[in-house]
Protein backbone atom coordinates (compact mmCIF):
# COMPACT_ATOMS: atom_id res chain seq x y z
CA UNK A 1 0.00 0.00 0.00
CA UNK A 2 1.39 3.45 -0.92
CA UNK A 3 0.98 6.00 1.62
CA UNK A 4 -1.32 8.70 -0.59
CA UNK A 5 -3.99 10.62 0.21
CA UNK A 6 -7.30 8.89 0.11
CA UNK A 7 -9.28 10.14 -3.15
CA UNK A 8 -13.18 10.24 -2.60
CA UNK A 9 -14.47 6.69 -0.75
CA UNK A 10 -10.85 5.09 -1.14
CA UNK A 11 -8.72 4.54 1.99
CA UNK A 12 -5.52 3.81 0.66
CA UNK A 13 -4.04 3.75 -3.45
CA UNK A 14 -2.41 0.27 -4.48
CA UNK A 15 1.36 0.94 -5.80
CA UNK A 16 1.97 0.09 -9.11
CA UNK A 17 4.55 -1.93 -10.58
CA UNK A 18 5.92 -0.85 -14.59
CA UNK A 19 3.87 -2.41 -17.71
CA UNK A 20 0.68 -3.58 -15.38
CA UNK A 21 -2.71 -3.86 -17.89
CA UNK A 22 -4.74 -1.06 -15.59
CA UNK A 23 -7.94 -1.88 -17.07
CA UNK A 24 -10.50 -3.90 -15.13
CA UNK A 25 -11.37 -7.47 -16.66
CA UNK A 26 -14.65 -8.08 -18.21
CA UNK A 27 -17.75 -9.38 -16.83
CA UNK A 28 -17.12 -12.95 -16.71
CA UNK A 29 -20.28 -15.43 -17.32
CA UNK A 30 -22.52 -15.05 -14.25
CA UNK A 31 -22.44 -18.40 -11.68
CA UNK A 32 -25.84 -19.88 -12.02
CA UNK A 33 -26.21 -19.99 -7.78
CA UNK A 34 -24.60 -17.13 -5.62
CA UNK A 35 -21.69 -16.94 -3.69
CA UNK A 36 -20.08 -14.95 -1.40
CA UNK A 37 -16.07 -12.90 -1.75
CA UNK A 38 -14.79 -14.10 1.99
CA UNK A 39 -11.94 -11.46 1.52
CA UNK A 40 -11.62 -8.42 -0.19
CA UNK A 41 -10.20 -4.76 -0.35
CA UNK A 42 -12.85 -2.34 -1.27
CA UNK A 43 -11.06 0.23 0.54
CA UNK A 44 -8.35 0.61 -2.14
CA UNK A 45 -7.95 1.93 -5.36
CA UNK A 46 -7.16 0.19 -8.52
CA UNK A 47 -6.75 0.75 -12.23
CA UNK A 48 -9.98 3.10 -13.01
CA UNK A 49 -10.78 3.05 -9.39
CA UNK A 50 -14.25 1.95 -8.93
CA UNK A 51 -16.10 3.02 -5.87
CA UNK A 52 -17.01 0.26 -4.10
CA UNK A 53 -21.15 0.75 -4.97
CA UNK A 54 -19.39 0.07 -8.65
CA UNK A 55 -17.81 -2.82 -7.37
CA UNK A 56 -20.48 -4.50 -5.55
CA UNK A 57 -23.05 -3.74 -8.71
CA UNK A 58 -20.65 -5.65 -11.07
CA UNK A 59 -20.83 -8.34 -8.16
CA UNK A 60 -24.34 -8.97 -7.67
CA UNK A 61 -24.61 -8.76 -12.28
CA UNK A 62 -22.49 -11.95 -12.27
CA UNK A 63 -23.53 -14.11 -9.02
CA UNK A 64 -21.50 -12.69 -6.07
CA UNK A 65 -24.16 -12.01 -3.36
CA UNK A 66 -22.25 -10.36 -1.07
CA UNK A 67 -18.22 -9.41 0.88
CA UNK A 68 -16.67 -9.42 3.47
CA UNK A 69 -14.61 -6.20 3.69
CA UNK A 70 -11.62 -6.45 5.36
CA UNK A 71 -9.62 -3.75 7.21
CA UNK A 72 -5.71 -4.06 8.13
CA UNK A 73 -5.02 -0.84 10.23
CA UNK A 74 -6.89 1.65 12.32
CA UNK A 75 -8.17 3.65 9.26
CA UNK A 76 -9.26 0.65 7.44
CA UNK A 77 -10.69 -0.97 10.09
CA UNK A 78 -12.38 1.84 10.48
CA UNK A 79 -13.94 2.76 6.85
CA UNK A 80 -14.59 -1.14 6.83
CA UNK A 81 -17.05 -1.01 10.08
CA UNK A 82 -18.46 2.58 9.07
CA UNK A 83 -19.08 1.45 5.17
CA UNK A 84 -20.78 -2.10 6.27
CA UNK A 85 -23.07 -0.17 8.49
CA UNK A 86 -25.04 1.43 5.70
CA UNK A 87 -24.07 -1.17 2.51
CA UNK A 88 -26.16 -4.07 3.45
CA UNK A 89 -24.19 -6.03 0.61
CA UNK A 90 -21.29 -5.76 3.18
CA UNK A 91 -20.02 -7.34 6.21
CA UNK A 92 -16.59 -5.69 7.79
CA UNK A 93 -13.48 -7.65 9.38
CA UNK A 94 -11.54 -5.16 11.39
CA UNK A 95 -7.56 -5.81 12.52
CA UNK A 96 -4.16 -4.75 12.58
CA UNK A 97 -2.44 -7.03 9.73
CA UNK A 98 0.19 -8.90 11.30
CA UNK A 99 3.19 -6.59 9.16
CA UNK A 100 1.57 -3.47 10.40
CA UNK A 101 1.38 -4.81 14.11
CA UNK A 102 4.87 -4.35 14.01
CA UNK A 103 4.85 -1.24 12.80
CA UNK A 104 2.96 0.04 15.40
CA UNK A 105 5.01 -1.71 17.95
CA UNK A 106 8.14 0.25 16.56
CA UNK A 107 6.20 3.63 17.13
CA UNK A 108 4.90 2.21 20.30
CA UNK A 109 1.30 2.56 19.35
CA UNK A 110 0.35 -1.09 18.89
CA UNK A 111 -1.78 -1.02 22.68
CA UNK A 112 -3.89 1.43 21.25
CA UNK A 113 -4.16 0.03 18.45
CA UNK A 114 -5.43 -3.19 19.34
CA UNK A 115 -7.77 -1.47 21.82
CA UNK A 116 -9.44 0.25 18.76
CA UNK A 117 -10.11 -2.77 17.08
CA UNK A 118 -11.71 -4.27 20.31
CA UNK A 119 -14.16 -1.17 20.00
CA UNK A 120 -14.66 -1.45 16.44
CA UNK A 121 -15.43 -5.18 16.94
CA UNK A 122 -18.73 -4.32 18.45
CA UNK A 123 -19.90 -2.74 15.87
CA UNK A 124 -22.93 -3.54 14.07
CA UNK A 125 -22.31 -5.83 10.85
CA UNK A 126 -18.87 -6.36 12.07
CA UNK A 127 -18.70 -9.96 11.74
CA UNK A 128 -15.27 -10.97 11.81
CA UNK A 129 -11.52 -9.96 12.94
CA UNK A 130 -9.25 -10.20 10.76
CA UNK A 131 -6.87 -10.19 8.98
CA UNK A 132 -4.46 -10.94 11.77
CA UNK A 133 -2.19 -13.67 12.07
CA UNK A 134 1.99 -14.22 11.76
CA UNK A 135 3.85 -12.86 8.25
CA UNK A 136 7.16 -14.18 8.54
CA UNK A 137 8.33 -13.39 4.53
CA UNK A 138 7.76 -9.13 5.31
CA UNK A 139 8.36 -9.45 9.17
CA UNK A 140 12.12 -11.11 9.34
CA UNK A 141 13.41 -9.12 12.41
CA UNK A 142 12.79 -10.89 16.60
CA UNK A 143 11.31 -7.71 17.55
CA UNK A 144 8.63 -7.10 14.95
CA UNK A 145 8.00 -11.62 15.06
CA UNK A 146 7.33 -10.61 18.78
CA UNK A 147 5.15 -8.24 18.08
CA UNK A 148 3.30 -9.54 15.79
CA UNK A 149 2.90 -13.02 18.08
CA UNK A 150 1.20 -10.55 20.49
CA UNK A 151 -0.90 -8.84 18.45
CA UNK A 152 -2.35 -12.02 16.67
CA UNK A 153 -3.21 -13.46 20.49
CA UNK A 154 -4.86 -10.18 21.58
CA UNK A 155 -7.33 -10.44 18.62
CA UNK A 156 -7.52 -14.01 19.10
CA UNK A 157 -8.86 -12.67 22.63
CA UNK A 158 -11.18 -9.71 20.84
CA UNK A 159 -12.97 -12.79 18.74
CA UNK A 160 -13.73 -15.23 21.27
CA UNK A 161 -14.76 -12.44 23.35
CA UNK A 162 -17.42 -10.51 20.80
CA UNK A 163 -17.96 -14.19 19.18
CA UNK A 164 -16.62 -13.61 15.92
CA UNK A 165 -15.02 -15.00 13.28
CA UNK A 166 -11.31 -14.86 12.81
CA UNK A 167 -9.75 -14.46 9.48
CA UNK A 168 -6.06 -15.85 9.44
CA UNK A 169 -3.12 -14.13 7.47
CA UNK A 170 -0.43 -16.75 7.19
CA UNK A 171 2.39 -16.22 5.73
CA UNK A 172 5.84 -18.26 5.95
CA UNK A 173 4.49 -19.31 9.24
CA UNK A 174 2.77 -22.42 8.98
CA UNK A 175 3.89 -24.01 12.14
CA UNK A 176 4.00 -21.06 14.20
CA UNK A 177 0.50 -20.13 13.43
CA UNK A 178 -0.74 -23.60 14.11
CA UNK A 179 0.76 -23.98 17.24
CA UNK A 180 -0.86 -20.44 18.68
CA UNK A 181 -3.87 -21.64 17.60
CA UNK A 182 -3.53 -25.00 19.61
CA UNK A 183 -1.71 -23.45 22.58
CA UNK A 184 -4.17 -20.23 23.20
CA UNK A 185 -7.60 -22.30 21.41
CA UNK A 186 -9.20 -21.17 18.10
CA UNK A 187 -12.60 -18.71 17.73
CA UNK A 188 -14.93 -21.74 17.28
CA UNK A 189 -15.11 -19.94 13.34
CA UNK A 190 -11.57 -19.96 12.46
CA UNK A 191 -10.23 -19.16 8.58
CA UNK A 192 -7.35 -19.31 6.85
CA UNK A 193 -7.50 -16.34 4.42
CA UNK A 194 -5.70 -16.84 0.99
CA UNK A 195 -4.74 -20.23 1.95
CA UNK A 196 -1.10 -21.00 1.36
CA UNK A 197 -0.18 -24.34 2.90
CA UNK A 198 0.25 -27.34 1.76
CA UNK A 199 -2.26 -30.91 1.69
CA UNK A 200 -0.17 -32.14 4.88
CA UNK A 201 -1.63 -28.79 6.45
CA UNK A 202 -4.98 -29.14 5.01
CA UNK A 203 -5.50 -32.10 7.03
CA UNK A 204 -4.51 -30.34 10.41
CA UNK A 205 -6.95 -27.76 9.71
CA UNK A 206 -9.70 -30.66 8.45
CA UNK A 207 -8.90 -31.97 12.08
CA UNK A 208 -9.63 -28.82 13.74
CA UNK A 209 -12.55 -27.47 11.77
CA UNK A 210 -10.86 -24.90 10.50
CA UNK A 211 -11.66 -23.24 7.49
CA UNK A 212 -9.90 -22.75 3.84
CA UNK A 213 -10.33 -19.71 1.98
CA UNK A 214 -8.91 -19.98 -2.05
CA UNK A 215 -8.38 -16.91 -3.89
CA UNK A 216 -7.39 -16.77 -7.39
CA UNK A 217 -3.90 -17.72 -7.17
CA UNK A 218 -5.18 -21.58 -7.05
CA UNK A 219 -5.33 -21.11 -10.35
CA UNK A 220 -1.86 -19.86 -10.99
CA UNK A 221 0.49 -22.42 -12.86
CA UNK A 222 2.86 -22.97 -9.84
CA UNK A 223 0.48 -23.76 -7.17
CA UNK A 224 -0.03 -27.17 -7.29
CA UNK A 225 -0.04 -27.27 -3.83
CA UNK A 226 -3.10 -25.11 -3.50
CA UNK A 227 -4.95 -27.47 -5.53
CA UNK A 228 -3.76 -30.49 -3.73
CA UNK A 229 -4.98 -28.88 -0.60
CA UNK A 230 -8.29 -28.16 -2.00
CA UNK A 231 -8.89 -31.35 -3.46
CA UNK A 232 -8.08 -32.93 0.25
CA UNK A 233 -10.01 -30.43 2.16
CA UNK A 234 -13.31 -31.55 3.23
CA UNK A 235 -16.29 -29.51 0.91
CA UNK A 236 -17.51 -28.06 4.31
CA UNK A 237 -14.62 -26.39 5.06
CA UNK A 238 -14.12 -24.78 1.79
CA UNK A 239 -14.59 -20.76 0.81
CA UNK A 240 -14.02 -18.67 -2.08
CA UNK A 241 -12.39 -15.35 -2.02
CA UNK A 242 -10.54 -12.48 -3.96
CA UNK A 243 -8.36 -10.26 -2.10
CA UNK A 244 -9.10 -8.01 -4.40
CA UNK A 245 -7.38 -6.02 -5.49
CA UNK A 246 -4.24 -8.22 -5.63
CA UNK A 247 -4.06 -12.44 -7.00
CA UNK A 248 -6.23 -12.02 -10.04
CA UNK A 249 -7.19 -15.02 -11.08
CA UNK A 250 -5.42 -16.45 -14.52
CA UNK A 251 -5.47 -16.20 -17.20
CA UNK A 252 -6.16 -12.34 -15.80
CA UNK A 253 -3.15 -12.16 -13.83
CA UNK A 254 -1.32 -8.52 -13.31
CA UNK A 255 -4.71 -6.65 -14.12
CA UNK A 256 -6.72 -5.29 -10.96
CA UNK A 257 -8.83 -7.67 -9.43
CA UNK A 258 -12.47 -7.13 -7.68
CA UNK A 259 -15.36 -9.23 -6.52
CA UNK A 260 -16.94 -9.32 -10.19
CA UNK A 261 -14.21 -11.88 -10.90
CA UNK A 262 -14.93 -14.35 -8.46
CA UNK A 263 -16.53 -16.86 -10.97
CA UNK A 264 -13.36 -17.13 -12.86
CA UNK A 265 -12.40 -19.04 -9.32
CA UNK A 266 -14.99 -20.68 -8.43
CA UNK A 267 -14.76 -22.34 -12.16
CA UNK A 268 -11.50 -23.42 -11.93
CA UNK A 269 -12.16 -24.67 -8.41
CA UNK A 270 -15.12 -26.85 -9.63
CA UNK A 271 -12.46 -28.37 -12.44
CA UNK A 272 -10.01 -29.10 -10.28
CA UNK A 273 -12.40 -30.80 -8.24
CA UNK A 274 -14.05 -32.60 -11.05
CA UNK A 275 -17.75 -31.02 -9.90
CA UNK A 276 -20.83 -29.09 -10.98
CA UNK A 277 -20.10 -25.66 -10.42
CA UNK A 278 -23.45 -25.57 -9.22
CA UNK A 279 -22.94 -27.87 -6.52
CA UNK A 280 -19.55 -26.14 -5.67
CA UNK A 281 -20.96 -22.77 -5.49
CA UNK A 282 -24.28 -24.00 -3.00
CA UNK A 283 -21.66 -25.19 -0.35
CA UNK A 284 -19.74 -22.93 -0.48
CA UNK A 285 -22.48 -20.10 0.06
CA UNK A 286 -23.43 -22.25 2.51
CA UNK A 287 -20.26 -22.69 4.48
CA UNK A 288 -20.32 -18.78 4.28
CA UNK A 289 -23.07 -17.94 5.99
CA UNK A 290 -22.97 -20.48 8.65
CA UNK A 291 -19.20 -18.80 9.32
CA UNK A 292 -20.53 -15.20 9.33
CA UNK A 293 -24.38 -15.75 8.97
CA UNK A 294 -26.66 -13.87 7.31
CA UNK A 295 -25.96 -10.61 5.48
CA UNK A 296 -29.34 -9.26 6.11
CA UNK A 297 -29.03 -10.74 10.07
CA UNK A 298 -28.24 -6.79 10.91
CA UNK A 299 -29.83 -3.60 9.39
CA UNK A 300 -28.37 -1.00 7.85
CA UNK A 301 -27.77 2.33 8.63
CA UNK A 302 -29.39 5.22 6.92
CA UNK A 303 -27.09 7.54 8.27
CA UNK A 304 -23.82 7.90 6.59
CA UNK A 305 -21.03 7.27 9.49
CA UNK A 306 -17.58 9.10 8.74
CA UNK A 307 -14.83 6.89 7.81
CA UNK A 308 -12.83 8.01 10.89
CA UNK A 309 -15.03 6.50 13.62
CA UNK A 310 -18.28 6.47 15.26
CA UNK A 311 -20.60 9.10 16.78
Amino acid sequence: MSNEEPTGDFVRVREQTAGRDLNYPPLPEPLPVGVYDNHTHLEIADGEGLDYREHLDRAASVGVRGVIQVGGDVETSRWSAATAAIEPRMLAAVAIHPNEAAEYALRGELDDAIAEIDRLAGQPRVVAVGETGLDYFRTESAEGQAAQQRSFEAHIDIAKRHGLALQIHDRDAHAAVIATLLRVGAPERTVFHCYSGDAEMAGVCAENGWYLSFAGNVTFKSAENLRRSLAVAPRELVLVETDAPFLTPTPLRGRPNAPYLIPHTLRAMAGYLDTDVSVLAARISSNTERVYGSWDAEPVSSVVVPSGGFA
